[in-house]
């Protein structure tokens, strides 16, 4: 099975734990004073993913656009919401008849990454390109207590969170990648 996310601990090492610096100055991320550990463990996931920590001390699949986990506003509980790469449904892909010769490009890549087209591709290329939308719960089993305040282990609480969700995002996402080979 493929791994769609996992922890670049190796990289976190070599740079003397820069996501623990990382959460211990965003501080002012973290919302205080929640008996459910969603937020925590939201606010956790923020800080180890691309665009607050480049690159992520989270990593995953080139497939993957990007994953975010959120509080359910209905509930409390966590749930992840994550973008892949697709190929065209099949329905586009049978004919080319409704192409029409307009030089239709998909999703491009630059060094084996997926990438958006520019604002200057967009004034001269038509651009269809497939994503997929997971929406799910995770499960909160496994997450730490929030911290009580900003002087109570919130490095070591977050790398659990992160860890956590690290594991279940790879166990919902990997086998959709699977199967898209």
């Amino acid at each position: 099975m493929a791994k769609a996310f996992w922890i670049d601990h190796e990289f976190d090492r070599d740079r003397d734990g820069r996501y623990a610096v990382h959460v211990r100055k965003s501080l002012d991320a973290f919302d205080w004073g929640d008996i459910a550990p969603v937020r925590f463990a939201c606010a956790a996931w923020r800080l180890a993913t691309p665009p607050s920590l480049t690159p992520g001390y989270v990593r995953w699949d080139r497939r993957v656009l990007d994953a975010e986990c959120h509080r359910n506003t209905w509930d409390g509980t966590l749930y992840a919401r994550v973008r892949i790469v697709s190929p065209l449904p099949e329905e586009l892909t049978r004919s080319r008849a409704w192409w029409r010769d307009r030089g239709w490009l998909g999703w491009q890549e630059t060094f084996g990454q997926y990438v958006e087209p520019t604002q200057q591709d967009l004034a001269r290329i038509p651009f269809l390109r497939a994503t997929l939308l997971v929406e799910a719960p995770l499960p909160l089993d496994d997450l730490p207590p929030e911290p009580e305040g900003p002087h109570d282990e919130v490095e070591q609480r977050a790398h659990r969170a992160v860890t956590v969700l690290t594991r279940e995002l790879n166990a919902l996402v990997a086998p959709v990648l699977d199967h898209l080979g």
